[in-house]
């Protein structure tokens, strides 16, 4: 670092390590500002405050550039000569190439020499910026070389950096299939900084000696560095240190090959437990070879085996004699009326539209060849023991995995305001099902989720009745539509602790994009049960299960509290790990509509589920399955590999920054008020005592500590705004205000709050057009304040009066009525049976509950039965199953609805139900 007063004034901008790369854009555009400034400014004293300003950014670039390739450490010596010799025009011409170089990437394709300052270099870089904007990205250049940096790790000097560096450029050749650049730190901490703010990193090469300290207070570190004892560090030998740091890496970024380079003996150090190397090299390994072997394994992570077969397929010369008119453009290419469809999409969708599975492609029903390595890659990727692509939605892999593991009168402990796949998933599995209730947010007229105490108490009620053996599987949604994130391991580790076999199947499918953050994956259902896994198979966990039990044996099994007030703990010898998750992949990754996919983590999956879930695969998927959908999902994977970190962290970013807005400007929060952490996770679920996780003092740190330790934590990715100050509810928010007026599109509204939803594709300008949108909506509902009558201004406030006090509590599951249970002590119901029983009309009839008929029948003592499901848009769950008795909270709630949208209900014949009669048969066994 440049040794002068300005190393004076420390700075922990990596404090806002959620923030880094927006901080980073925006110092350098205020550098280049600044320089401007001064370079064209006569007053002296105004100068001098500049010089100041400039100074410090400069001192905040350089620590953070220092995880960057470029600029180099060189660049950077160049930058602080010429600001020491106060040649500041100069050094704003250099700043301003640079900042051009970094807009349009074009270091990513040629080696931009900041020493350069002739015109002729300039220009190239204005050319560069003016293809990317032609371009839109400068990623659409498919035809360049993709760029990575690699990462060294070694206690090297400025002079030796420069020859390693030198070494490895010296390395590329124009045939190679991708082009790198490499980074240089010292530290152990400074490595695991440089994985954390600089996503270009996709390869590590771990060299010789380093200390663990960094020069730099780097706050970002200290929850992933909680534990470590710095002395303890110290005296590790270099083999030690080096397989932890590859471990710490692989945490944070699992995708990035890692490479020893040891100076001791090699073979001694390959006997080690280094599952996180690729490859480890003796020190006088020459060059060539690591050049060689670091571009090969990231060559395995960027193939695409099904996009390419396919590619390659819509090459070749054939001649089509099966059916689909529409194979090869056929029917389209040779139309007078149709060619249009070709203009709009291009003819290599056409070219490529095929139901063969030959000629290198593939059948997905029983993959053998590109198909099957695209889902072992995709596995890899989301860390999975097995993954399978699904062409036709989530709701079609849920029922998949449903009906593969589940057997009728199973027994599926279930959020009752689940996706409504798995409610008919139940219906067709034939289980009978025990609903769970979420926590309500009554205030926002939403759900949160299933707390655990709940779900180890009906455990409980079902190991007392003595049918524990039949529960089969725990079905909860993570994350929520809403962003209410479980800890996964928690509720895994505690309910099998109850239930040593239970199967998990977590629905996440808003959550494909959380595997690819480090602060996310942890809350994952695949990160959780290979973590699980390998803590059950470790001695120290033997010893501390040991010790836990004993203690646990000193108390009354038969007291709920032994079980409910206290952390539990499943026995090593006993426990099988089995879940499963299912991602729509096209909602939060890349990919075509309907692209999802399933990951198992089941260690007995080979041995007892692989056939029927096979025949459920078959059951539920097409023969003829689109293979664009499956292309998409190779891609979509190799993208996530590739820059998933980098994507997710800009998106996480964007949130970040729309929130910052929401909560510091005075107009939007008169009307927007966003809703916090604390908003929608009640404090007992909170141990972490965080309410936001923005401080205006100390930036997004507090994030990390709620979601190491609360039972549930909000994805900031989801903002939530509540409206009810507006006097408009949500769905005519959405309609008449964000879409009419301004083409702003959202999914989700309750009663008082419209939900934005931030992706891999939200760019700073989409956020800021929606903060231009909001300012301008808060204005209008200013004006019309100020402009309004009397009489006017009452029916203002009656509205927000009925939006933000009038809120009708959210009904809890009632209960299955008895012609639909088979145990009086545990609440299961049939399902199915109710659902099929609804299909003959003499069983069910309407009852209607505006005109007050089918309340005078509830006074009367009848049980009145819900014969169908009842669906109202928004919530969008079911409030009524069938089999479910009818409770005067249920039609209150219904009641006080003023959705148009409601499944399952008919107003002008009312709520369909079971006749008395019906209800009277006995169950069926």
């Amino acid at each position: 670092m440049h040794e002068s007063s300005h190393t004076e004034t420390p700075y922990t901008a990596l404090g806002f390590y959620h923030k880094i790369s927006q901080l980073r854009a925006d110092t350098w555009n205020a550098l280049k500002r600044d320089l401007g400034q001064l370079v064209r400014l006569g007053d002296e004293s105004r100068a001098r405050n500049l010089v100041k300003a400039i100074d410090v950014k400069l001192t905040r670039l350089e620590i953070i550039e220092d995880y960057h390739a470029f600029p180099s450490k060189e660049d950077f010596r160049h930058l602080w000569s010429l600001f020491d010799r106060e040649e500041y025009v100069l050094l704003e011409k250099v700043v301003k190439r640079l900042v051009r170089a970094l807009i349009s990437e074009s270091y990513r394709r040629r080696h931009v020499d900041l020493s350069e300052t002739d015109a002729d270099a300039e220009d190239l870089e204005a050319l560069d910026a003016l293809a990317q904007l032609r371009r839109g990205h400068p990623a659409s250049n498919s035809s360049a070389q993709p760029y990575f940096e690699l990462l060294i790790v070694d206690n090297l000097s400025p002079q030796e950096e420069e020859v390693v560096r030198e070494a490895f450029h010296n390395m590329r050749r124009p045939e190679d299939r991708f082009v790198y650049d490499v980074v240089t730190v010292r530290s152990f901490e400074d490595a695991l900084i440089a994985v954390l703010v600089n996503p270009n990193i996709q390869a590590c090469l771990i060299r010789y000696e380093f200390p663990y300290k960094s020069k730099y207070n780097l706050s970002a570190l200290r929850n992933y560095l909680e534990g470590l004892s710095e002395k303890e560090l110290e005296h590790q030998t270099e083999a030690e240190r080096s397989i932890l740091l590859s471990s710490m890496i692989h945490e944070l970024r699992p995708e990035i090959d890692q490479f020893l380079v040891t100076s001791g003996d090699v073979e001694a150090t390959a006997s080690r437990d280094i599952r996180y190397f690729n490859r480890i090299f003796y020190r006088e390994t020459d060059y060539i070879e690591q050049h060689h072997t670091i571009l090969r394994a990231i060559d395995s992570r960027y193939r695409t085996p099904f996009f390419d077969a396919l590619r390659e397929y819509s090459r070749k010369p054939t001649g089509v004699f099966h059916a689909m008119p529409i194979s090869r453009g056929k029917s389209v290419t040779r139309s007078h009326w149709a060619g249009h469809m070709i203009d709009f999409y291009g003819i290599n969708i056409f070219l490529a539209e095929t139901s063969a599975t030959s000629g290198g492609l593939d059948s997905l029903l029983q993959p053998y060849g590109p198909i099957k390595k695209a889902q072992e890659y995709a596995a890899r990727a989301f860390g999975a023991r097995q993954s399978f692509f699904v062409t036709n939605g989530t709701s079609t892999a849920n029922k998949i995995v449903v009906q593969a593991l589940v057997k009728p009168r199973d027994i599926v402990l279930i959020d009752r305001d689940c996706h409504k796949s798995h409610h008919y998933g139940m219906v067709l599995a034939g289980a009978h099902v025990s609903y769970l209730d979420s926590y309500p947010l009554n205030d926002y007229s939403m759900y949160g989720a299933v707390p655990l105490h709940e779900i180890k108490k009906t455990l409980l009620e079902y190991k007392r009745a003595g049918e524990l053996d039949r529960v089969k599987m725990l079905l909860l949604t993570n994350c929520t539509f809403d962003g209410v994130v479980y800890n996964v391991r928690r509720v895994m580790e505690e309910c099998l602790a109850i239930k040593p076999d239970l199967v998990f199947l977590w629905d996440e499918a808003w959550f494909a994009f959380a595997t690819f953050n480090p602060t996310y994956r942890p809350r994952t259902a695949m990160h959780a049960a290979r973590t699980l896994r390998d803590r059950y198979r470790s001695e120290a966990y033997r010893e501390e299960y040991a010790a836990w039990k004993e203690e646990f044996d000193k108390l009354d099994p038969d007291d709920d509290a032994t079980w409910l007030e206290r952390r539990l703990m499943p026995d090593p010898d006993a426990v099988r790990i089995r879940a499963y998750a299912t991602h729509s992949t096209h909602k939060t990754l890349t990919s075509l509509r309907q692209g999802s996919m399933i990951h198992v983590y089941d260690q007995d999956f080979r041995q007892r589920v692989e056939a029927p879930f096979h025949e459920a695969y078959m059951t539920h998927t097409s023969t003829s399955p689109n293979y664009q959908i499956l292309a998409s999902l190779d891609v979509g994977r190799m993208q996530a590999e590739m820059e998933g970190f980098e994507l997710v962290h800009a998106q996480v970013e964007t949130a970040l920054s729309l929130r910052e807005q929401l909560y510091t400007h005075p107009l939007l929060q008169k009307y927007f008020r966003v809703l916090k952490n604390s908003d929608m996770v009640p404090a007992e679920y909170r141990e972490s005592g965080v309410e936001s996780y923005f401080d205006p003092v100390t930036g997004w740190n507090q994030m990390e500590e709620a979601w190491a330790r609360d039972e549930f934590v909000v994805d900031p990715t989801r903002v939530t705004i509540a409206i009810g100050n507006t006097g408009v509810d949500g769905d005519a928010f959405k309609n008449e205000y964000l879409m009419n007026k301004y083409g702003i599109q959202i999914n989700k509204t309750s009663r008082n709050t419209v939900l934005f939803m931030t992706n891999i594709g939200t760019t700073r300008g989409s956020i800021a057009y929606l903060l231009d949108v909001l300012i301008k909506l808060a204005k209008e509902f200013e004006y019309r304040w100020e402009e309004s009558s009397r009489p006017e201004r009452k029916i203002i406030e009656h509205r927000v009066h009925s939006l933000t006090r009038e809120l009708p509590p959210l009904p809890d599951f009632s209960r299955f009525h008895d012609a639909f249970r088979q145990c009086s002590e545990t609440p299961q119901g049939d399902i199915r049976r109710a659902y099929f029983l609804s299909y003959d009309e003499e069983h069910t009839e309407y009852l209607r509950f505006d005109n007050g008929e089918l309340q005078v029948e509830m006074r009367g003592g009848r049980d009145v039965v819900s014969a169908s499901f009842v669906i109202p848009y928004p919530p969008g769950f079911p409030v009524l199953v069938p089999g479910q008795v009818i409770s005067e909270e249920i039609l209150f709630f219904l009641q006080a609805l003023d959705v148009t949208e409601i499944h399952g209900y008919r107003p002008e014949l009312g709520l369909l139900v079971f006749t008395e009669a019906a209800l009277a048969a006995p169950p069926e066994t």
